[in-house]
């Protein structure tokens, strides 16, 4: 499955628009990895436990977009975006969307 940000995909061309697609998760923070984080905070420094947080959420979302593309028959996404929102203190949501298409080359 070809994942991209722009409306279109160099060298190829759209066959069928086959509409929206998007993947989800839930992620809440750990209290241990907290405990760390907040001594980073201290001290500067990237916060090596939200890092890799944040990088197994996007994965998760990606690969829900991806299943719900496949469902659809598409080979592609375009318009790929990502979003997060605030559920609760300490939980958030990270959402995927693009467009599933099926493109071919030209």
């Amino acid at each position: 499955m070809l994942l991209v940000t722009s409306e279109t995909v160099a060298n190829h061309k759209i066959v069928k628009t086959l509409g929206l697609v998007r993947g989800n998760t839930v992620r809440a923070r750990h209290v241990g990895k907290d405990i760390m984080a907040g001594f980073r905070n201290i001290v500067g420094g990237e916060i090596h436990e939200y890092t890799k947080l944040m990088a197994e959420s996007r994965e998760h979302t990606i690969d829900r977009m991806v299943a719900d593309a496949e469902r659809l028959g598409a080979n592609a996404i375009i318009t790929t975006r990502f979003t997060t929102s605030v559920i609760v203190g300490g939980a958030a949501e990270l959402l995927a969307t693009g467009t599933a298409v099926l493109i071919e080359a030209e």
